[in-house]
């Protein structure tokens, strides 16, 4: 979401390059583009304008270091600045034996879907966390709270029929709650479109009545400036001790994220990333100072490739590929694991530089709907002819192609590429490098002989564009493992 952001923050660095240099009037021109950056992407302006005088500040009152040229080092200053103002280091949540979380905002920004995606991240850390209904106001609330609740198998407690009182609602719930021995109440609240006296005036007398260890707003982040006031609103009504950010896989500005930290004082504690709910995680301000630069997130993509992908069957696949024995069967297997991932997108925005690649990708090429009819032409292939390309004769194609509801050309394409990459990978191209590194990763620093994920903190330095590279655009420009002619970008590519 912040990539509007990211390419205006690059066009102002590119106005440091080459300065021999820092001093006030050399880097002004600059400052000014990155606070009309932070302006554009909906950042409040006195954050932008307070954060831009901190940079200057830092940048003209800073040594610079003989092994650092100046751009590098206003960079650095500036991801330094950016972290602390997104809040500086992780913050968790306060959770004693037994807990209480409220959870407030506005309507539609995500709070019924937050409280059960919280609910599952609290169960999977062996917690037993119940979600309670109090959301008597928007129809159907209670009902999507425990349709929600099923799918994450987390117990719920809804009112009774009719009832309109929502403090007694949560009194009675939080009294059956206690003889079902859940140690973490999750409590879904009412809201409104926009924030009024009668929602003020309910949240403060459910609040008193739940007395909450954690007070969670859920705001969205496609609101700009108004999530700022409305995240003031609500703390000054029910002293909110953290935010979660809702919607960040969209195509928003933003801002919101740069700016609630600031102006609540609050720390942004959780994300969430897509509608499936184990799309959700802990905002580390950090990691995400480096995606608004370009700079991705290897430790969030580890994490993540940790929790969702099957390594025997990963690996599995890396080495048919290596021995040149990789077929449809196994490219749908691949794909399908990498679709737990969530959106393409998403995932290799935390690549290093895919800012830069995703400009030069063509039209749609993330598109899920694109992935969707790939699939599709896999799935209308008989077995013997996912496992043997050669079947394909232009009679089989035009029965694919029926069958997926695609074009022949579509089709044709689709295995020219897949037979293309087979080739460079398998061993023979100038990418089988590539394997062979992943393959050999059982010498690299901190792997573990257990079979689990490995510690790749200390490979990032190593295996990805370093901070000069980064900014000077001396990194490939399709990114590492991201070649138009291998991999599964060449699958996608135009013709």
């Amino acid at each position: 979401m912040f990539s509007l952001l990211s390419d205006k923050l690059d066009d102002a660095f590119r106005r440091l390059r080459g300065l021999s240099k820092i001093s006030e009037s050399n880097i002004a021109d600059a400052l000014k583009e990155i606070r009309l950056a932070l302006l554009e992407a909906d950042v409040d302006y006195s954050v932008a304008r307070n954060f831009v005088n901190l940079v200057k500040e830092r940048a003209i009152g800073e040594k610079v270091l003989k092994t650092v040229k100046p751009d590098e080092q206003i960079v650095k200053i500036f991801r330094d600045e950016l972290a602390n103002l997104l809040g500086g280091d992780e913050v968790e949540l306060n959770l004693p034996f037994p807990a209480r979380i409220l959870v407030v905002g506005l309507n539609g920004a995500g709070k019924t879907t937050t409280c059960a995606k919280l609910a599952l991240r609290l169960k999977k850390e062996g917690r037993r966390p119940v979600l309670i209904a109090c959301d008597l106001v928007r129809p159907a609330a209670v009902d999507q709270l425990a349709t929600l609740a099923a799918q994450v198998e987390v117990p719920v407690i809804i009112p009774k029929p009719g009832e309109k009182n929502a403090v007694k609602a949560v009194k009675d719930a939080i009294y059956r709650a206690e003889s079902m021995e859940q140690d973490v109440l999750i409590i879904d609240t009412a809201g409104r479109q926009e924030v009024d006296e009668a929602l003020i005036g309910e949240l403060r007398r459910v609040a008193s009545e739940v007395r909450p260890q954690e007070t969670l707003l859920v705001a969205d982040a496609a609101t700009g400036q108004q999530a700022v006031r409305v995240a003031h609103t609500f703390h000054e009504a029910v002293g909110v001790t953290g935010i979660v950010l809702t919607k960040l896989d969209g195509d928003a500005r933003g801002g919101a994220a740069l700016s609630m930290r600031a102006i609540t004082g609050r720390p942004i504690k959780f994300i969430g990333e897509g509608e499936k709910p184990e799309m959700f995680g802990p905002f580390v301000p950090k990691r995400m100072a480096d995606r608004i630069l370009g700079m991705g997130d290897i430790v969030g993509l580890v994490e993540k490739a940790a929790e969702k992908i099957d390594q025997d069957s990963a690996m599995h696949g890396i080495n048919r590929m290596m021995s040149g024995d990789f077929n449809f069967e196994d490219f749908l297997s691949q794909m399908r694991m990498m679709q737990k991932l969530g959106p393409l997108e998403g995932l290799l925005g935390l690549l290093p530089g895919f800012s830069k690649i995703r400009k030069q990708l063509p039209e749609g090429a993330l598109d899920a709907k694109k992935l969707k009819r790939t699939e599709a032409i896999v799935l209308s292939m008989t077995k013997s002819e996912r496992c043997n390309d050669k079947l394909l004769i232009p009679s089989r194609r035009r029965r694919i192609a029926h069958g997926a509801g695609v074009s022949e050309i579509e089709v044709n394409r689709f295995i020219k590429n897949f037979r293309e990459m087979k080739q460079m990978i398998g061993g023979k191209g100038k990418h089988a490098g590539l394997l062979k590194a992943v393959q050999g990763m059982k010498n690299v620093p901190n792997m573990p002989e257990n079979g689990e994920m490995p510690d790749l903190s200390s490979l990032v330095g190593n295996s990805f564009p370093n901070l000069d590279q980064l900014t000077h655009g001396k990194a490939s420009r399709r990114g590492p493992g991201l070649n138009s002619a291998g991999g599964f970008g060449g699958l996608f590519r135009r013709r």
